[in-house]
């Protein structure tokens, strides 16, 4: 006991949202302190790292054939374990700046979907990075402790958590997840269909940056009181040259639809599994919405007016994952229940 109190005053424990598009780390009794875009740029021949976060994306879709620039998490989960590790040692090392260097206790969030290969990519991944124990939580848990809910009481909270490549919905009391519906659609597949479609209407080949800024800036579910323009370079497919083009934001959000409804399907086939008292919460409470593509816009409209329930943005929803697993490390003995206790080797 007194040596854990001493590895407390010493180490760096540290806790990650380990996410498709971005990775946030919140070091304990510090806050956020890292938030960087998932990416990684190699030499293509040495495999030297040359850039990992921000300046990694800044290479993609712009590196000449001697750069490799890498996504290593695909849908949520770790698609290059390689890759991933070394992401995931900058991250630590960034986050450690005590002079006596002890490894860090880490506690990673990941989908509740999740299977037990993927977990234990995620354990040994985080070990072999310099963790001295690697704990898991499900997003869901994380994101509703990062809300504030009351998770520890015996009723109902629903939360929906639409990160890069995953969308995980639950229903989440006395400190567990009921049930949950976890599907591989998030803003990843925002993007593409924004890519897909410029590139059917326009003849417009645009990188997934270009997507991602035309989401934020104009991207919507439901029919603006003033409809957005933006004007979008890129690549004119049947010519080869640089174009121009302007579209709008109701093109746009057709061009989104079918993903949207896949997201708000997800919602109903979830209310199908859960127990009628706690429906009954979820009907007086309603559902609340955490991660990046909960600030789409008007994506809390749509989802209200399809399952006639309210519908709530959580604030700062883009950190609020990373946030509820900081307060799981503050405090591991009150919330030890919600963590992952046993990954099968």
């Amino acid at each position: 006991m007194l040596l854990q109190r001493l590895f407390s005053k010493i180490s760096n424990d540290i806790a990650i949202d380990l996410g498709t598009a971005n990775t946030l780390v919140y070091k304990k009794n510090s806050g956020i302190v890292i938030n960087e875009p998932s990416v990684v740029s190699l030499a293509t021949d040495t495999k030297k790292v040359l850039a990992i976060g921000a300046e990694a994306k800044e290479m993609l879709g712009r590196n000449p054939a001697e750069v490799t620039v890498i996504k290593p998490l695909k849908d949520g989960v770790i698609a290059d374990f390689q890759v991933t590790e070394i992401m995931l040692r900058n991250l630590i090392l960034r986050a450690q700046k005590n002079k006596f260097h002890i490894r860090p206790r880490v506690i990673v969030c990941v989908p509740s979907g999740i299977t037990e290969v993927e977990k234990r990519a995620v354990r040994d991944s985080a070990l072999h990075a310099g963790s001295r124990e690697v704990y898991l939580v499900s997003e869901p848990i994380a994101a509703a402790i990062g809300a504030d809910l009351q998770i520890h009481k015996p009723y109902g909270n629903l939360v929906m958590d639409i990160g890069g490549g995953t969308s995980e919905i639950a229903v989440i009391s006395l400190s567990h997840i009921v049930v949950h519906n976890s599907i591989r659609v998030g803003g990843d597949a925002i993007d593409r269909d924004i890519i897909n479609h410029l590139r059917k209407k326009n003849n417009l080949h645009v990188g997934i940056q270009t997507a991602e800024e035309i989401k934020k800036k104009i991207g919507s579910c439901v029919p603006l009181k003033e409809e957005l323009t933006m004007s979008v370079a890129g690549r004119d497919i049947v010519s080869g040259y640089p174009v121009t083009v302007v579209i709008t934001s109701e093109e746009i959000r057709d061009a989104i639809s079918d993903t949207i409804d896949i997201m708000i399907d997800a919602i109903k086939k979830l209310f199908e599994k859960t127990a009628p008292e706690l429906a009954s919460d979820i009907a007086e409470r309603g559902v609340f919405l955490t991660g990046g593509g909960a600030l789409l816009r008007g994506l809390d409209a749509k989802i209200q007016a399809t399952v006639d329930l309210p519908v709530h943005v959580v604030p700062e929803a883009l950190t609020c994952v990373v946030k509820g697993s900081g307060k799981i490390l503050d405090n591991v003995e009150r919330y030890r229940d919600v963590l992952i206790r046993k990954i099968e080797d």
